[in-house]
């Protein structure tokens, strides 16, 4: 195969689908909407023991900007030294400075941390202050692959953008393009970008089989979102988006 899809997953249950659909390989998290946050390490040994393709295990303690404090960084070491025990096969991971760079040091040790596991570096650079001078910081850490939109809200906003970092990067790592990409924009992005790996989460809304619903009560903050629905991966959509791609790359 000559494409790489990326699952970004939560559950057992989608990673088992993302398996059955095709996927090439998974990003296991937490909390997806917050944006992902570290896995358990239950969730982790689940998913191993029952999925054989690769998995990429995400390392961000919280939600929120990813400028982190000693203690929280001290979460992170050993969040990658448990994904490691738990036999990922990587890690996915970030940190920038207060002024919008590449924290470059501490990104660096993370990635040593993480050896031999292979790092990516999330869309943290999405949110930094120079897209195309932030491309050699990362290359600098070590990072064998970077997951961006192109810093646009999605990545086909961001494609002209991927398309440059595609070019600038050559051999020296990895550009995954990922944020909002489905079924509809797959084919247009990887014409435009000219990237090989793509990294989507292909969910559906899965409705809770609860019969008692205690009206007026929430667990959390996000108002859009209730306890009585989540979102889980879709085969179907995952298989349409590798069959738009098996007809461009193969």
């Amino acid at each position: 195969m000559s494409f790489i899809v990326e699952i970004c997953v939560d559950s057992v249950e989608s990673a088992l689908t993302a398996r059955e659909a095709g996927a090439s390989r998974i990003e296991l998290c937490s909390a997806l909407s917050e944006g992902g946050l570290t896995p358990s390490h239950g969730l982790i040994d689940a998913v191993k023991s029952n999925v054989t393709i690769e998995i990429n295990v995400l390392i961000r303690p919280r939600g929120g900007d990813f400028l982190y404090s000693d203690s929280e960084f001290g979460v992170m070491r050993r969040d990658i030294e448990i994904a490691g025990e738990a036999g990922a096969d990587g890690i996915v991971t970030g940190i920038l400075m207060s002024d919008g760079r590449i924290d470059i040091e501490r990104t660096t040790l993370l990635v040593e941390y993480a050896s031999p596991m292979k790092v990516t570096f999330h869309r943290a650079f999405d949110m930094c202050r120079d897209g195309r001078k932030a491309l050699n910081d990362v290359i600098m850490t070590g990072a064998a692959r970077l997951l961006t939109s192109g810093q646009a809200k999605k990545a086909v906003e961001g494609a002209e953008m991927i398309k440059s970092l595609v070019q600038a990067a050559g051999e020296r790592i990895i550009i995954m393009p990922g944020s909002g990409i489905d079924e509809y924009n797959i084919a247009t992005l990887a014409k435009t970008t000219g990237a090989h790996e793509f990294h989507l989460s292909g969910r559906m809304a899965y409705e809770s089989p609860m019969t008692f619903r205690r009206k007026g009560m929430s667990m959390g903050g996000n108002k859009a979102l209730t306890e009585y629905s989540w979102q889980i991966a879709d085969g179907e959509r995952i298989r349409s988006v590798i069959k738009i791609l098996n007809h461009i790359f193969i």
